[in-house]
């Protein structure tokens, strides 16, 4: 165990280091300059002036640690250019300090920083071997000193772009540019760095302990590759922590800081060597083209009898250099005391066995890849970690912060389980995709995002193999690298919601029947006028009705849509769009140029389209949709977020009113019913549709949104036309929406949607013309242009054949916007009943034959002094004017003076 109190001399060593480092500084910077030249009195004493006036203090950065983002309590990724995991001096087994002491720093307790009987030894060999190898000799201290240099370098790293003069530079250039001018020993600039470190160093043991510096140095040196400090290093080779390492895996460990990738044990082959250090056994298994220099120790006790041929092999069987290095730092220790012999043996003897356990970092090796990435994206696009790329890039890869995502793994597996289960990878003769997200109405936290297609960040792959995507098709341009899907009838919403804000009722009438497009307001950028008598079909090649926007929502009626943007300003469309929190999938506001924007064709993210259906599920609340709750740094202090808000986008009236009309899309008969989870939660939704390219299910609750696509991302082969698992693949969206809001139901529950506005349901009362003998065709024009639908009941009697209306029901008079009304073709065998009343019995029925009622009777008498002897009609029966079939009987009401 390392002494915890530095001892008296290393005190002095502090004091008198510096004065005599001075002098020895002033002589080894002139010979390092002009080491031919005898050194003069003037040159030495300007050199200790460079010493002197070189920076004294260096305050060592916070580590570089991994960023962690978290789902729950379960890790989501991680990401970092150094894994570490910093420990406290307790949590490091004190044989590992022993280790690294009696081999980089034995007088480590004893100097003040700088070891100048090491130190003056290596400078002077190099100064006058300038050729030759060159000698370390920096004591913990300095290479602490290295080390916090190093990273600060790093830290500052960053990628730059070619100029005219200059060639461009990557970011990993930067990067091997700083450690490369860090271990830089040769002529000037390599004793410069080397004096540095000795200035550095000694003022470092005035501010902190030797226990401090000696932790600091564990905690921050590389141990190959990625792995940085002590504690990780043990976790990654032999998958323990620092607390619990043996003698022999510390001093695999404390051999390792001299040269890390050449020590290095986690590849198959072996440690790197230089190709003299390699064992190879011959077929007796002795030991062939053995670099005898390294493995001496174990030929010595061999020879001594302390171990056998057999061991010797085995201890010596791969990992050749790092073997030697071991018995190195193994031989020192017992030299110093820390260990016996038995130990050294007993270390000496054991093959190097690592347990590599790596740490893996990405978004590839995530169980939510697309939603781990669209948070990295939003990490990298977000000021809230910092100003530029290269601040976010740090703060993803260096900065140790752990970032609590709003990931629920329920609702992320639940959705990822659906993909799987109704979706494939891709599809032959298509660039196929689908994607679904789910969201929380009332917060907008991102609870899931999955997609059909594999992660990767590889462009080749992807363009060989389309199973493998990075592109994250539920984002936009900025988070995602996707510029959206065709909306089709989903975008429905907005010149639904502006229908209700201009003060227009669900239960207005209006002509949805097929025919030219109507010219249109915008404006902003001009109106839209159908100069070509162009026509926009409904799905299907549905002719259309006349009908309410409750119908229209409820069916996903085109020209029902277009005759309600007709009367709207495309302009106000837009705006309402862009309130919802929608705009293109690159970003730039939806304009609605033109008719067939009102039906969706701009791109846009089902991120966004989420949003906004979550708003009017909302009460009109629009949560602007995150995937971060919190940040919090190494030390456990909270971060900034980026900043996502809550704000009234409609007023109660208006959201109530759209989500009563939106329900009726999940109802029976509406065409969202088969997405309906049917698990007793309320939910609204919408579908869509586009060119038959893309197709989409959004739905719901109070408390939760469900977006599902399923589509072309690239080209425009029909989804219909294909099939995949017995399911048309334009029919997936329907169980993929449905699965996701059912699991999200489970766990977060829906509530009653509030009840619509009375004033947005009103019923208009529209005067109802008399039709009566027009031709049934006129008579339809005429009543569906005064707002009513009609319908053709069975013939009636009368005279008029079946080309024309006998009667209508209702009659003429005023009706219901948008009631239905019967129109009754004649049948050509009735005829009405003439008014007799007045006339003589003989008289009457005579005119009744002659109107082509032949069965006439008396039906009832009433006698009367007064009437005439042939008796006089009072009433008949059918009355006068009645339309009756020809062969109806006529009863005749009479008064006679004598009734028989």
């Amino acid at each position: 165990m390392p002494e915890n109190k530095r001892t008296a001399s290393g005190a002095l060593g502090g004091i008198v280091g510096l004065v005599g480092l001075s002098a020895v500084a002033g002589l080894l910077v002139t010979a390092a300059v002009t080491p031919a030249i005898a050194v003069s009195g003037a040159a030495a004493s300007s050199a200790i002036t460079v010493f002197d006036n070189m920076p004294s203090y260096l305050k060592p950065d916070e580590l570089m640690q991994p960023t962690t983002l978290m789902a729950g309590d379960r890790v989501l990724a991680k990401f970092y250019d150094q894994n570490r995991s910093p420990v406290t001096f307790d949590q490091v087994s004190p044989v590992m300090y022993d280790a690294i002491l009696s081999s980089e720093d034995p007088r480590y307790y004893q100097h003040g920083g700088v070891d100048l009987i090491g130190t003056t030894r290596a400078l002077l060999s190099n100064a006058t071997n300038p050729d030759g190898d060159t000698q370390g000799g920096s004591s913990i201290s300095q290479q602490y000193v290295k080390n916090v240099l190093v990273q600060r370098c790093e830290r500052d790293a960053k990628a730059v772009e070619a100029t005219e003069t200059t060639a461009a530079v990557s970011r990993d250039e930067a990067l091997q540019k700083c450690a490369l001018e860090a271990v830089q020993a040769n002529g000037a600039a390599g004793y410069q760095r080397k004096l540095q470190e000795m200035r550095y160093a000694i003022q470092l043991e005035k501010e902190y302990t030797k226990d401090q510096i000696l932790l600091g140095y564990l905690n921050i040196a590389n141990f190959g590759g990625t792995t940085y400090g002590i504690d990780a290093a043990a976790r990654y080779y032999f998958d323990t922590p620092a607390a619990n390492l043996s003698v022999g895996q510390a001093a695999v460990l404390a051999g390792m800081v001299q040269n890390p990738n050449r020590f290095r044990i986690d590849r198959p082959e072996g440690s790197i060597s230089d190709g003299e250090t390699s064992y190879n056994k011959a077929p007796d298994g002795s030991i062939d083209d053995v670099d005898q220099s390294t493995v001496q120790a174990l030929y010595t006790l061999r020879d001594n009898g302390e171990i056998t041929q057999e061991q010797l092999v085995n201890a010596a069987d791969g990992y050749s250099a790092t073997k030697g290095r071991q018995l190195y730092v193994l031989s020192r220790m017992e030299t110093d005391g820390k260990i016996t012999h038995e130990q050294y043996v007993a270390a000496a003897v054991e093959p190097i066995t690592p347990k590599i356990t790596p740490t893996s970092q990405g978004c590839a090796s995530s169980a939510a890849p697309y939603y781990c990435q669209y948070v990295v994206s939003t990490i990298l696009n977000d000021p809230a970690f910092g100003t530029d790329t290269d601040d976010r890039v740090r703060a993803l890869r260096q900065d140790g912060l752990t970032i609590q995502t709003t990931l629920d793994w329920r609702v992320q597996d639940a959705a990822q389980n659906a993909m799987n289960a109704y979706t494939p990878s891709s599809i032959d003769g298509m660039k196929f995709g689908s994607t679904v997200v789910n969201l929380e109405s009332k917060t907008g936290r991102i609870l899931a995002i999955a997609q059909n297609t594999k992660f990767t960040q590889d462009p080749g792959q992807a363009e060989s193999d389309p199973s493998y995507n990075s592109v994250i098709f539920a984002g936009d341009s900025t988070n995602g690298g996707s510029i959206g899907f065709n909306a089709g009838s989903t975008f429905k919403l907005f010149t639904l919601v502006d229908w209700l804000q201009t003060g227009h009722s669900l239960n207005e009438t209006l002509n949805g029947r097929i025919g030219p497009v109507p010219n249109m307001t915008n404006s902003c950028t001009g109106n839209y006028v159908n100069k070509n008598n162009d026509r926009i079909n409904n799905f299907g090649n549905d002719s259309g009705y006349v009908g309410t926007p409750m119908m229209f929502t409820r069916d996903s009626l085109n020209t029902g849509y277009l005759q309600m943007a007709a009367q709207l300003d495309l302009c106000d469309i837009a705006k309402t769009a862009k309130k919802l929190g929608v705009t293109r999938g690159d970003g730039s506001d939806i304009t609605m140029q033109y008719a067939n924007n009102v039906i969706g064709s701009d791109n846009v993210s089902p991120i966004a389209m989420a949003g906004a259906y979550a708003t009017v599920a909302n009460g009109g609340t629009l949560c602007q949709p995150k995937v971060i709750d919190k940040v919090t740094d190494s030390s456990g202090a909270e971060r900034a977020i980026p900043e996502r808000t809550c704000s009234a986008a409609l007023t109660p009236e208006v959201s109530a009113t759209a989500a009563y009309a939106l329900q009726g899309v999940m109802a029976r008969g509406g065409t969202g019913a088969r997405g309906n989870p049917g698990d007793g939660t309320p939910v609204l939704g919408k579908t869509g549709t586009h060119e038959e390219w893309q197709t989409w299910m959004i739905e719901s609750s109070t408390n939760t949104t469900t977006a599902a696509w399923v589509g072309n991302y690239e080209g425009g082969v029909n989804v219909f036309k294909k099939f995949w698992g017995g399911r048309a693949l334009s029919d997936i969206r329907y169980p993929l929406a449905a699965d996701v809001q059912r699991a999200s139901d489970d766990f977060y529950g829906g509530d009653r949607f509030p009840d619509p506005s009375s004033n947005l349901l009103r019923t208009q009362m529209r005067d109802l013309p008399n039709v009566v003998g027009q031709s049934i065709s006129d008579a339809t024009s005429t009543l569906q242009n005064a707002g009513f639908r009609v319908s053709v009941g069975d013939p009636v009697d009368s005279p008029s054949g079946p080309d024309t209306v006998a009667a209508q029901n209702p009659g003429a008079g005023s009706a219901p916007a948008g009631s239905q009304i019967t129109l009754s073709p004649g049948n050509g065998q009735g005829a009405t009943v003439p008014n007799v009343g007045g006339q003589t019995v003989p008289a009457a029925q005579a005119a009744l034959n002659a109107a082509g009622f032949t069965n006439v009777s008396i039906g009832a008498c009433q006698p009367e002094g007064n009437a005439p002897n042939e008796g006089q009609v009072t009433a008949t029966n059918p009355a006068a004017g009645t339309a009756t079939n020809k062969s109806a009987a006529i009863a005749l009401s009479i008064v006679a003076k004598k009734c028989s």
